[in-house]
Order: C-alpha cells, then structure tokens, then sequence
C-alpha cells in the first residue's frame, strides 16, 4: 500500500511513438523515441520484444511514468517506463503482454489523473 501522496508523485502522460527499433544484441528490448509534449524525444527502453515487432508501434500512443530516474540498459539511456497489463495465460505458465494505448486524439504530453 502507497499513501496519496506518494502516488500523486508520478507523472503519467500520454507520449507519441515517433520511432521504434530493436536494440542490436538484445532478445528482449525495444528503443522507443518518444514525443512527450516537451519538444525534446524522450528515450524509453521497454523489454517487450517477444510481444511486439517495433514497426507495429510506430505512431500509438502509449502512457508513460515520466519522472523516473534515467537507468542505462545496453548502454542506452532509458527516461521513464511504458505501462502495459500483464496476465497469466489460463492452464499455462506463459503470460501474455499488452502496452496500454489509448485513443490517438489525446495529444502528447497530456498528464493523467
């Protein structure tokens, strides 16, 4: 359990995928250059290559916690984190993934409450 406070702490908005890629050496992540409403990309590295080919993405909207503190993967510097559901899939031990994307009309940079 979080108390209000510190919830209302992250900074959830809505950003663009401008472009998304592969990262070379890795099975699992996905370099993601983001508008975030700022005017400058944001750079979000995302493990979720086993559900997604990065041209799929190209021109969603997704949410994004955006105040994390930058972690370096792969040499990279990620800025945030996509949200997504994850679920178990029924009489197996497999999971299955799903970014949240919303309507495309919510333009980017729009905060969620």
């Amino acid at each position: 359990m979080v108390d209000f406070d510190t919830f209302s702490k992250s900074d959830f908005r809505a950003v663009k995928v401008k472009e998304c890629v592969a990262v070379p050496k890795s099975k699992k992540l996905l370099q993601f250059t983001l508008d975030d409403g700022t005017g400058v990309d944001r750079t979000i590295l995302s493990g979720i290559h086993a559900y997604y080919e990065p041209e799929e993405l190209v021109g969603k909207t997704l949410i994004a916690i955006t105040n994390l503190p930058p972690r370096a993967m792969m040499g990279i510097e990620s800025c945030g984190m996509l949200l997504s559901a994850v679920n178990s899939l029924k009489d197996s031990e497999d999971e299955e993934l799903h970014l949240i994307m919303v309507d495309n009309h919510i333009p980017a940079g729009a905060k969620l409450y």
